[in-house]
């Protein structure tokens, strides 16, 4: 359960799967610096690769990892393509993590190894 503005609401489990794949999409500096371009607005790929740098053919990759993990959604308009953020796919992810916060210490239990 998660406390949200007061009230407890229960997590949905998430497959081990979707969180190592979410957590893999997020391992990499360059998708780290899309999502981070992509917080302030939804983006095009040119200027996606404009403002990183990098070439279309290796930003596709990269997106491809994102949109497989659900962080990021796409929109075609014309002859291009828009990326934004996925909000509710981060809330999974926080989620998540909110579990660990609550543990207290954990106790150890060292007997030896014989």
């Amino acid at each position: 359960m998660v406390a949200n503005n007061g009230m407890v609401t229960p997590v949905v489990p998430v497959p081990n799967s979707v969180i190592v794949a979410r957590f893999h999409a997020l391992s990499d500096p360059l998708r780290l610096q899309v999502i981070n371009l992509l917080r302030e607005q939804e983006l095009c790929v040119c200027e996606l690769c404009e403002q990183l740098g990098v070439s279309q053919s290796k930003l596709s990759f990269h997106l491809k990892t994102l949109k497989e993990a659900l962080l990021v959604q796409s929109r075609q308009e014309g002859r291009w393509i828009y990326y934004r953020l996925n909000p509710n796919q981060f809330k999974v992810l926080e989620e998540y993590l909110a579990q660990y916060r609550y543990f207290s210490s954990i106790a150890t239990s060292h007997k030896g190894c014989d």
